[in-house]
Protein backbone atom coordinates (compact mmCIF):
# COMPACT_ATOMS: atom_id res chain seq x y z
CA UNK A 1 0.00 0.00 0.00
CA UNK A 2 1.23 3.32 -0.81
CA UNK A 3 1.65 6.30 1.42
CA UNK A 4 -0.83 7.92 -0.49
CA UNK A 5 -3.67 5.10 0.48
CA UNK A 6 -2.48 5.77 3.63
CA UNK A 7 -3.59 9.03 4.07
CA UNK A 8 -6.67 8.28 2.12
CA UNK A 9 -7.48 5.86 4.26
CA UNK A 10 -6.48 7.99 7.73
CA UNK A 11 -8.98 10.65 5.90
CA UNK A 12 -11.71 7.90 5.55
CA UNK A 13 -12.03 7.62 9.59
CA UNK A 14 -12.23 11.06 9.86
CA UNK A 15 -8.73 13.07 10.27
CA UNK A 16 -8.25 16.01 7.55
CA UNK A 17 -5.82 16.00 4.87
CA UNK A 18 -3.15 17.68 6.83
CA UNK A 19 -3.95 15.95 10.09
CA UNK A 20 -3.41 12.55 8.51
CA UNK A 21 0.33 14.10 6.52
CA UNK A 22 1.11 14.97 10.21
CA UNK A 23 0.04 11.77 12.01
CA UNK A 24 2.33 9.37 9.20
CA UNK A 25 5.30 11.78 9.35
CA UNK A 26 5.27 11.83 13.44
CA UNK A 27 4.69 7.94 12.81
CA UNK A 28 7.69 7.41 10.34
CA UNK A 29 9.84 9.97 12.74
CA UNK A 30 9.92 6.93 15.32
CA UNK A 31 11.06 9.72 17.71
CA UNK A 32 9.92 12.91 19.15
CA UNK A 33 9.94 15.82 16.47
CA UNK A 34 8.88 19.74 16.94
CA UNK A 35 6.39 21.37 14.52
CA UNK A 36 9.14 22.66 12.35
CA UNK A 37 10.25 19.25 11.27
CA UNK A 38 6.76 17.76 10.91
CA UNK A 39 6.34 20.54 8.40
CA UNK A 40 9.49 19.89 6.72
CA UNK A 41 8.78 16.00 6.54
CA UNK A 42 4.60 16.33 5.69
CA UNK A 43 4.01 19.01 3.61
CA UNK A 44 1.64 20.56 5.65
CA UNK A 45 2.42 24.44 5.73
CA UNK A 46 4.57 26.00 8.48
CA UNK A 47 1.51 28.43 9.42
CA UNK A 48 -0.91 26.05 10.12
CA UNK A 49 1.29 22.80 11.70
CA UNK A 50 1.20 24.12 15.48
CA UNK A 51 -3.01 24.25 15.12
CA UNK A 52 -2.67 20.77 12.91
CA UNK A 53 -0.73 19.00 15.75
CA UNK A 54 -2.77 20.80 18.42
CA UNK A 55 -5.88 18.76 16.72
CA UNK A 56 -3.92 15.75 16.74
CA UNK A 57 -3.28 15.62 20.69
CA UNK A 58 -7.27 16.99 20.94
CA UNK A 59 -7.96 13.72 19.21
CA UNK A 60 -5.39 11.46 21.32
CA UNK A 61 -3.51 10.29 17.96
CA UNK A 62 -0.15 12.45 19.62
CA UNK A 63 1.07 13.69 22.49
CA UNK A 64 3.29 16.79 23.50
CA UNK A 65 6.57 16.43 25.01
CA UNK A 66 8.22 19.28 26.92
CA UNK A 67 11.89 18.81 26.05
CA UNK A 68 15.32 19.90 27.75
CA UNK A 69 14.93 23.51 25.98
CA UNK A 70 11.18 24.12 26.96
CA UNK A 71 10.26 23.66 23.00
CA UNK A 72 7.48 21.28 22.29
CA UNK A 73 7.79 17.92 20.23
CA UNK A 74 5.46 15.76 19.79
CA UNK A 75 4.95 11.88 19.79
CA UNK A 76 2.45 9.77 17.89
CA UNK A 77 -0.25 7.30 19.92
CA UNK A 78 1.21 4.25 18.43
CA UNK A 79 -0.38 2.93 14.80
CA UNK A 80 -2.10 -0.19 16.69
CA UNK A 81 -3.28 1.54 20.02
CA UNK A 82 -4.75 4.21 16.98
CA UNK A 83 -6.23 2.01 14.76
CA UNK A 84 -8.01 0.08 18.02
CA UNK A 85 -9.38 3.35 19.17
CA UNK A 86 -10.85 4.53 15.89
CA UNK A 87 -12.64 0.78 15.99
CA UNK A 88 -14.30 1.69 19.26
CA UNK A 89 -15.27 5.11 18.52
CA UNK A 90 -16.59 3.75 15.04
CA UNK A 91 -17.71 0.87 16.56
CA UNK A 92 -19.67 2.78 19.71
CA UNK A 93 -21.40 5.43 16.76
CA UNK A 94 -22.81 2.84 14.64
CA UNK A 95 -24.23 0.98 17.76
CA UNK A 96 -25.96 4.26 18.82
CA UNK A 97 -26.95 5.46 15.22
CA UNK A 98 -28.49 1.79 14.63
CA UNK A 99 -31.34 2.58 17.33
CA UNK A 100 -31.07 6.43 16.81
CA UNK A 101 -31.65 7.33 12.89
CA UNK A 102 -34.47 4.70 12.28
CA UNK A 103 -36.31 6.86 14.83
CA UNK A 104 -35.68 10.43 13.20
CA UNK A 105 -36.28 8.86 9.36
CA UNK A 106 -39.03 9.89 7.85
CA UNK A 107 -41.67 6.38 6.16
CA UNK A 108 -40.65 6.41 2.51
CA UNK A 109 -43.01 7.42 0.44
CA UNK A 110 -42.47 4.60 -1.91
CA UNK A 111 -40.13 1.65 -2.30
CA UNK A 112 -36.52 3.15 -3.27
CA UNK A 113 -34.81 2.74 -6.62
CA UNK A 114 -32.04 4.59 -7.99
CA UNK A 115 -29.36 4.31 -11.32
CA UNK A 116 -25.88 3.05 -10.94
CA UNK A 117 -24.01 4.86 -13.21
CA UNK A 118 -20.61 2.89 -13.09
CA UNK A 119 -18.63 -0.04 -12.35
CA UNK A 120 -17.37 1.45 -8.57
CA UNK A 121 -20.99 2.93 -7.87
CA UNK A 122 -21.88 -1.11 -8.92
CA UNK A 123 -19.89 -2.81 -7.08
CA UNK A 124 -19.88 -0.95 -3.81
CA UNK A 125 -23.93 -1.15 -3.65
CA UNK A 126 -23.69 -4.76 -4.10
CA UNK A 127 -21.20 -5.07 -0.95
CA UNK A 128 -24.23 -3.35 0.72
CA UNK A 129 -26.27 -5.50 -0.05
CA UNK A 130 -24.45 -8.58 0.48
CA UNK A 131 -23.32 -7.36 4.13
CA UNK A 132 -27.02 -6.07 4.90
CA UNK A 133 -27.82 -9.96 3.94
CA UNK A 134 -29.47 -12.04 7.13
CA UNK A 135 -31.07 -15.21 5.85
CA UNK A 136 -30.21 -15.62 2.01
CA UNK A 137 -27.96 -14.37 -1.12
CA UNK A 138 -29.17 -14.93 -4.56
CA UNK A 139 -26.05 -14.01 -6.99
CA UNK A 140 -25.66 -14.12 -10.45
CA UNK A 141 -21.82 -13.52 -11.65
CA UNK A 142 -19.05 -13.72 -13.24
CA UNK A 143 -15.30 -13.98 -12.25
CA UNK A 144 -14.66 -9.82 -12.88
CA UNK A 145 -17.07 -8.68 -10.17
CA UNK A 146 -16.85 -12.01 -7.84
CA UNK A 147 -13.01 -10.82 -7.53
CA UNK A 148 -14.11 -7.47 -5.66
CA UNK A 149 -17.28 -9.12 -3.80
CA UNK A 150 -15.49 -12.28 -2.86
CA UNK A 151 -14.69 -11.53 0.89
CA UNK A 152 -18.22 -9.82 1.37
CA UNK A 153 -20.21 -13.14 0.37
CA UNK A 154 -17.48 -15.59 2.04
CA UNK A 155 -18.57 -13.55 5.11
CA UNK A 156 -22.16 -13.31 4.71
CA UNK A 157 -21.87 -17.78 4.61
CA UNK A 158 -19.87 -17.70 7.95
CA UNK A 159 -22.59 -15.89 9.55
CA UNK A 160 -24.84 -19.09 8.18
CA UNK A 161 -26.53 -16.74 5.41
CA UNK A 162 -27.80 -19.26 2.82
CA UNK A 163 -25.63 -18.04 -0.50
CA UNK A 164 -26.94 -19.30 -3.70
CA UNK A 165 -24.80 -18.52 -6.33
CA UNK A 166 -24.67 -19.09 -10.81
CA UNK A 167 -21.19 -18.59 -11.39
CA UNK A 168 -20.56 -17.89 -15.15
CA UNK A 169 -16.93 -19.75 -14.83
CA UNK A 170 -14.53 -21.66 -12.51
CA UNK A 171 -13.05 -18.17 -11.17
CA UNK A 172 -16.51 -16.75 -10.16
CA UNK A 173 -16.15 -19.25 -7.26
CA UNK A 174 -16.31 -17.81 -4.16
CA UNK A 175 -15.40 -20.65 -1.79
CA UNK A 176 -12.78 -22.37 -4.13
CA UNK A 177 -14.99 -25.32 -4.51
CA UNK A 178 -15.32 -26.16 -0.52
CA UNK A 179 -18.80 -25.31 -0.38
CA UNK A 180 -21.17 -28.44 -2.22
CA UNK A 181 -24.70 -26.50 -2.63
CA UNK A 182 -24.03 -22.92 -2.37
CA UNK A 183 -22.53 -22.25 -6.07
CA UNK A 184 -23.57 -23.62 -9.48
CA UNK A 185 -21.21 -23.32 -12.62
CA UNK A 186 -23.04 -22.35 -15.62
CA UNK A 187 -22.28 -24.87 -17.83
CA UNK A 188 -25.39 -25.63 -20.11
CA UNK A 189 -24.26 -22.44 -21.88
CA UNK A 190 -21.47 -21.78 -22.06
CA UNK A 191 -20.13 -18.37 -20.90
CA UNK A 192 -18.74 -17.41 -23.98
CA UNK A 193 -21.75 -18.04 -25.33
CA UNK A 194 -24.14 -16.16 -22.97
CA UNK A 195 -21.62 -13.17 -23.11
CA UNK A 196 -22.12 -13.12 -27.24
CA UNK A 197 -25.64 -13.17 -26.78
CA UNK A 198 -26.11 -10.40 -24.57
CA UNK A 199 -23.39 -8.20 -24.94
CA UNK A 200 -22.28 -7.86 -21.21
CA UNK A 201 -22.02 -9.76 -18.03
CA UNK A 202 -24.97 -9.09 -16.18
CA UNK A 203 -24.32 -8.99 -12.23
CA UNK A 204 -27.73 -10.17 -10.20
CA UNK A 205 -26.89 -9.56 -6.17
CA UNK A 206 -30.80 -10.27 -4.13
CA UNK A 207 -30.43 -10.33 -0.48
CA UNK A 208 -33.10 -11.75 1.93
CA UNK A 209 -35.80 -10.84 -1.30
CA UNK A 210 -35.84 -7.38 -0.09
CA UNK A 211 -33.17 -5.63 -2.09
CA UNK A 212 -31.16 -6.24 -5.10
CA UNK A 213 -28.79 -4.79 -7.65
CA UNK A 214 -29.07 -5.74 -11.01
CA UNK A 215 -26.58 -4.45 -13.83
CA UNK A 216 -24.26 -5.03 -17.04
CA UNK A 217 -20.40 -4.77 -17.44
CA UNK A 218 -19.29 -4.94 -20.81
CA UNK A 219 -17.35 -2.47 -22.89
CA UNK A 220 -15.74 -0.66 -20.42
CA UNK A 221 -18.93 0.61 -19.34
CA UNK A 222 -21.04 -0.40 -16.69
CA UNK A 223 -24.93 0.40 -15.74
CA UNK A 224 -27.71 -1.02 -13.58
CA UNK A 225 -30.10 -0.03 -10.31
CA UNK A 226 -30.34 -0.51 -6.72
CA UNK A 227 -34.02 -1.52 -5.61
CA UNK A 228 -35.47 -1.71 -2.21
CA UNK A 229 -38.78 -2.97 -4.20
CA UNK A 230 -39.31 -6.81 -2.62
CA UNK A 231 -41.42 -7.42 -6.02
CA UNK A 232 -38.81 -6.46 -7.84
CA UNK A 233 -35.67 -8.44 -6.22
CA UNK A 234 -38.10 -11.47 -5.58
CA UNK A 235 -38.50 -11.45 -9.58
CA UNK A 236 -34.24 -10.85 -9.86
CA UNK A 237 -34.14 -14.00 -7.29
CA UNK A 238 -36.41 -16.18 -9.19
CA UNK A 239 -34.42 -14.93 -12.15
CA UNK A 240 -31.36 -16.78 -10.58
CA UNK A 241 -32.89 -19.33 -8.93
CA UNK A 242 -34.81 -20.78 -12.50
CA UNK A 243 -30.88 -20.39 -14.08
CA UNK A 244 -29.68 -22.73 -11.03
CA UNK A 245 -32.36 -25.16 -11.78
CA UNK A 246 -32.08 -25.57 -15.67
CA UNK A 247 -28.02 -25.98 -14.57
CA UNK A 248 -29.07 -28.51 -12.33
CA UNK A 249 -31.89 -30.40 -14.69
CA UNK A 250 -28.41 -30.31 -17.55
CA UNK A 251 -26.09 -31.89 -15.17
CA UNK A 252 -29.16 -34.62 -13.67
CA UNK A 253 -30.26 -35.44 -17.21
CA UNK A 254 -27.58 -34.27 -19.84
CA UNK A 255 -27.59 -30.82 -22.12
CA UNK A 256 -28.40 -33.39 -25.06
CA UNK A 257 -31.86 -33.75 -23.34
CA UNK A 258 -32.51 -30.57 -22.46
CA UNK A 259 -31.53 -29.36 -25.97
CA UNK A 260 -33.67 -31.99 -27.52
CA UNK A 261 -36.77 -30.97 -25.27
CA UNK A 262 -36.28 -27.26 -26.08
CA UNK A 263 -35.61 -28.16 -29.82
CA UNK A 264 -39.36 -30.37 -29.95
CA UNK A 265 -41.30 -28.16 -27.79
CA UNK A 266 -42.49 -24.63 -29.74
CA UNK A 267 -43.28 -23.14 -26.33
CA UNK A 268 -40.09 -23.95 -24.84
CA UNK A 269 -38.30 -22.69 -28.07
CA UNK A 270 -40.39 -19.88 -28.13
CA UNK A 271 -39.23 -18.55 -24.47
CA UNK A 272 -35.69 -18.74 -25.44
CA UNK A 273 -36.55 -16.41 -28.40
CA UNK A 274 -35.69 -19.14 -31.09
CA UNK A 275 -38.82 -19.58 -32.28
CA UNK A 276 -38.90 -19.19 -36.27
CA UNK A 277 -40.41 -16.32 -37.67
Amino acid sequence: MSARDVLEHLQRLGMSGYEAKAYVALVGAGRPVNGYEVAKRSGVPRSTVYETLGKLVARGAAYELRGSSDATEYLPLPPEALLDRMRREFDGSVAVLRSALPAVAAAPEGHLIHGLKDAEAMLDRAEDVIAGARRGLVMSVWPEEMRRLREAVVDAAERDVEVSVVSFGEDADPFGGGRPGAVYQHKYSAPEAVLEDLGYRLLVVVGDRREAVVGGFGEGAAWGIYTADPAVALMAAEYVRQDIALQILADRVGAGEIDRLFATDPGLLRLLGRARS
